[in-house]
């Protein structure tokens, strides 16, 4: 086979340092616009970017040559960078994040649940999320150290 063919589709998420309500909703459509194009600009594909104002949610799609680790450092650098611009320059993301593969067939899934973040956080907060995000995708952590 002459070429490579690859379907990694990640869910991303990652939280305002100290989880402080931060993005506020004048500007946070324009931050879900500046992420999408970010990870557009790096080559990737942004399927779905939506949040609260503590935290960010970033359905992509990447590509091989891309290193997970170095596309959230480069993702959040930038748009901390663009924060401090365009809004405040009291604003900072927490460090670490969350990322969690999908299956090409729960893309879907995926896409309506960061759609409906507003309306999930009604009944549960950024750290009871992402502990069960961590839990349902079998994660092993400390919740100590989660914090």
């Amino acid at each position: 086979m002459p070429s490579s063919h690859v379907a990694s589709y990640f869910h991303l998420v990652f939280s305002t340092k100290e989880r402080r309500r931060l993005i506020l909703p004048e500007w946070e459509n324009r931050l879900h616009s500046y992420l999408g194009g970010v990870v557009h600009g790096m080559d990737a594909i942004p399927i779905k970017i939506g949040g609260i104002e503590d935290h960010v949610h970033l359905l992509v799609r990447l590509k091989s040559k891309h290193r997970l680790d170095y596309f959230l450092r480069d993702l959040k650098v930038d748009s901390s960078e663009w924060v401090h611009k365009e809004v405040t320059r009291m604003f900072e993301w927490q460090k670490g994040y969350g990322a969690f593969s999908v299956s090409p067939t729960a893309v879907e899934d995926v896409r309506r649940y960061i759609d409906r973040q507003r309306e999930h956080h009604k009944r549960i907060d950024f750290k009871g999320e992402y502990v069960e995000l961590l839990t349902r995708a079998s994660v092993e952590f400390e919740e100590k150290f989660l914090w």
